[in-house]
């Protein structure tokens, strides 16, 4: 457990959407300062309902219960495991050799067949064996896909960028919504493995519920860990290497971890939503952050994610 005395501040999403100007303001302020300081944010309250949530939660604890080669009929190669099921230890950390400690399912946007995204985004598959699964799981992740609208809109405030520049940015983007199963790690787990080993996101920011179980730490900036508690109901919110690279690093990517629980017997799930611009979109440096000059060339958002997803085993 961290003895750090910080702790990542709460802000109160329907200050920005319901709020006075002045209160929109302050959330722009603290939501700017929270994410580049710390890199996560937690959200007291927000646009996504609780029985949205809980339903998609039920959903996805039914799915993981089921037999292993039942899961496995859902794998989907396609485009990097961006689609359907992907089976416990495939996925480990960039430059980790150890596997996480870790099984998911991904739901990601659909487009119509004669979209000029649909070349880039995998179909959806569809576990048969769980009622209400699609449903519950598309509504999840519309709910999110709209906040993620809302809190964009107000970080490029704060950025002095176009009202609309992440509005475009995102508009039909690769978002991802990934629900996870973490299983007991057992009286000996595999040596060197944790349930998720510490790692930067690919994306612009994430959107994650709380978890059913504690383990979340971040690295905060001083080299410590800093342990991310949320009550339920709340979101936590990070940035993501897209979003640094856009910044010129003035809002770094935050390394984030999950640890092993103390008790060996215990499970947990979480479901982070990883907002993603289309596939198209050119990421440069904003000019608010070039500062002495860019750091990054410029690069299709499509593009720096199949790097990233080579780094960590899923290409």
């Amino acid at each position: 457990m961290s003895d750090s005395s910080r702790k990542v501040p709460e802000l109160s999403l329907l200050s920005y959407v319901e709020g006075s100007q002045q209160d929109q303001a302050k959330f722009v302020l603290d939501l700017f300062n929270g994410i580049k300081d710390y890199g996560f944010i937690i959200l007291t309250d927000h646009t996504v309902q609780d029985d949205v949530i809980q339903k998609g939660y039920k959903a996805v604890e039914d799915f993981f219960s089921l037999p292993d080669e039942k899961k496995k009929e859902y794998i989907c190669k396609e485009g990097g495991g961006q689609r359907g099921y992907t089976p416990f230890g495939t996925e480990h950390a960039k430059d980790n050799p150890h596997m996480d400690l870790k099984e998911f399912w991904h739901v990601g946007r659909e487009v119509s067949d004669d979209h000029p995204f649909n070349k880039y985004y995998p179909k959806n598959v569809w576990p048969q064996e769980i009622a209400g699964f699609k449903t519950n799981l598309e509504n999840l992740y519309n709910e999110l896909d709209k906040t993620s609208h809302i809190l964009l809109e107000a970080l490029g405030k704060a950025l002095d960028v176009e009202n609309d520049y992440f509005a475009k940015m995102i508009d039909t983007g690769n978002s991802i919504l990934r629900a996870i199963h973490y299983p007991p790690v057992g009286e000996a787990p595999p040596v060197g493995s944790v349930r998720a080993a510490a790692h930067g996101d690919i994306n612009l920011i994430t959107i994650l519920m709380g978890a059913t179980a504690s383990g979340l730490q971040l690295l905060d900036r001083d080299g410590t860990w800093l342990d991310v508690e949320t009550k339920p109901g709340q979101l936590v919110v990070d940035s993501g290497d897209m979003m640094s690279r856009i910044t010129n690093d003035v809002i770094p990517a935050t390394i984030h971890r999950v640890i092993n629980p103390e008790d060996s017997g215990s499970a947990r799930y979480s479901m982070p939503f990883f907002v993603h611009p289309h596939p198209e979109a050119m990421l440069r440096c904003i000019p608010s952050c070039e500062g002495t000059g860019a750091k990054y060339p410029p690069i299709t958002a499509h593009d720096c994610l199949m790097e990233r997803l080579k780094d960590i085993g899923l290409m």
